[in-house]
C-alpha cells in the first residue's frame, strides 16, 4: 500500500515515469493505480486527443510501441493504458527494446493482472531503470481485516471486528469485491459511522448470526445447541455455505487452539501475534483452549481431515451435505 500511495502522490505532484507496468496476483491495486492515471494525469481537454486505452486481447506489443511513440497534441504528455496486457506474455519480452529508449512525452501503463514478468529477464531490469515496476501481491486472509480498517479509516468510516470477519468470510480475499461492499455502505451511511454485523446484514444480507465465525465461537464455547442450529441452517443453505469452507475454517480454528496451548506466553498481544489474529479475538481461543484439553483438540483437526476428505468424494459416496455438516459437529462434540 505504500508503494501505491507513492505512485498516486507522485502523480500528483507530475513527477512522472515514461512507463508503469502493474502486474500480480491481486488485481485491485492494479485497477486503483490505472484508474488514478487515467483521471488524473490529463485534463478533460487534453484527454481527447492524448489518452488512450488499449487491451492486450486485441493489439500486438508493436502496435502499443507504435501508439508509445506518437507526440502528444496540445499538451505535455499523452497517456497510453494496456489494460489485460498478460495477454501478451508470450510477446511481452520485445517491449525491452522501447523501454531502452522510451518516448519522454508517453506515459505507457500496463496493466498486466494475474502474472510476472520474469525477473531475469531483460525487460524487467530495463523496467526498474527507466521506469516503475508495481507487484501487486495477495493480502492473506487474516490481513485482511487490518486492510479494510485501514480503507475505512481513510475515509472517515469505522469498523468492528466481528463486521470486518463477515466481510472476510462471505467475500474471501478479494479486494475489489470487498471494495465494492464497502463502497455501498458508505453510501447510505453518513460520514463518522461504525460498520456493525447488523448493518451488514441489514444492506449486505450477510446473517451475523449464521456464519461460520458464530459456528467456531459456539464450538470453542462448547456451546452445541447453537452450533447445531447454525449447521442445520448450513445444511438447507448449502451453495452459500459450503461444507468444503466451513471445515477449512474449522481447521484452522483448532489448529490455531493447537498452538495456543503450545505457548509459555499467554500474554494478549503475543497470542495475537503467534496466532496471527486480531487481539479482539484472542479470548475466543483462550476459552476455547479451556473447554479442549491438547488431545481432544489433536482428535478433532484429525476428526476434521477426514471430512474433508469425504466432502472431496474420498471414502463418501453415499454421503450428502446435511451428512457432511452433522459429522463435523458430532467430531468437535466428542474431541476424540
Amino acid at each position: 500500500m505504500e508503494q501505491v500511495k507513492k505512485i498516486v502522490a507522485d502523480i500528483k505532484k507530475g513527477e512522472v515515469k515514461p512507463i508503469y507496468f502493474l502486474m500480480g496476483e491481486e488485481p485491485y491495486y492494479i485497477d486503483v493505480i490505472s484508474k488514478y492515471f487515467e483521471e488524473h494525469l490529463l485534463t478533460e481537454e487534453e484527454k481527447g486527443f492524448n489518452q488512450s486505452v488499449l487491451y492486450g486481447r486485441d493489439v500486438s506489443v508493436e502496435d502499443i510501441i507504435s501508439s508509445a511513440k506518437r507526440f502528444p497534441m496540445m499538451a505535455q504528455y499523452q497517456l497510453v493504458i494496456v489494460k489485460e496486457a498478460q495477454d501478451l506474455s508470450r510477446t511481452i519480452e520485445k517491449l525491452a527494446k522501447y523501454a531502452e529508449n522510451p518516448q519522454p512525452s508517453t506515459i505507457l501503463v500496463f496493466c498486466y493482472k494475474y502474472k510476472k514478468l520474469d525477473k531475469r529477464k531483460a525487460l524487467y531490469k530495463t523496467l526498474n531503470k527507466v521506469g516503475v515496476v508495481f507487484e501487486s501481491k495477495p493480502l492473506y486472509e487474516n490481513q485482511i481485516p487490518d486492510w479494510i480498517s485501514k480503507v475505512l479509516q481513510g475515509k472517515n468510516y469505522s469498523i468492528t471486528p466481528k463486521a470486518s470477519l463477515l466481510l472476510v468470510e462471505f467475500l474471501g480475499t478479494d479486494l475489489g469485491k470487498i471494495n465494492n461492499e464497502l463502497q455501498k455502505l458508505q453510501l447510505i451511511l453518513p460520514e463518522g459511522s461504525q460498520i456493525t454485523p447488523e448493518l451488514i446484514e441489514e444492506n449486505i444480507g450477510i446473517s451475523k448470526d449464521f456464519n461460520n465465525f458464530e459456528l467456531q465461537k459456539a464450538l470453542g464455547g462448547k456451546d452445541f445447541k447453537k452450533a447445531f442450529r447454525i449447521i442445520d441452517y448450513f445444511s438447507q443453505n448449502p451453495r452459500e455455505h459450503p461444507v468444503l469452507l466451513t471445515t477449512g475454517i474449522l481447521f484452522n480454528f483448532f489448529t490455531k487452539i493447537l498452538k495456543y496451548h503450545s505457548l509459555a506466553n499467554h500474554d494478549k498481544a503475543n497470542v495475537a501475534k503467534t496466532l496471527g489474529v486480531n487481539p479482539f479475538f484472542v479470548k475466543d481461543y483462550a476459552i476455547a483452549a479451556k473447554n479442549y484439553k491438547m488431545k481432544e483438540v489433536s482428535g478433532i483437526v484429525e476428526k476434521l481431515r477426514e471430512v474433508d476428505a469425504k466432502g472431496k468424494g474420498v471414502g463418501a459416496n453415499s454421503a450428502n451435505t446435511a451428512d457432511l455438516f452433522k459429522e463435523i459437529l458430532i467430531k468437535a462434540s466428542i474431541g476424540r
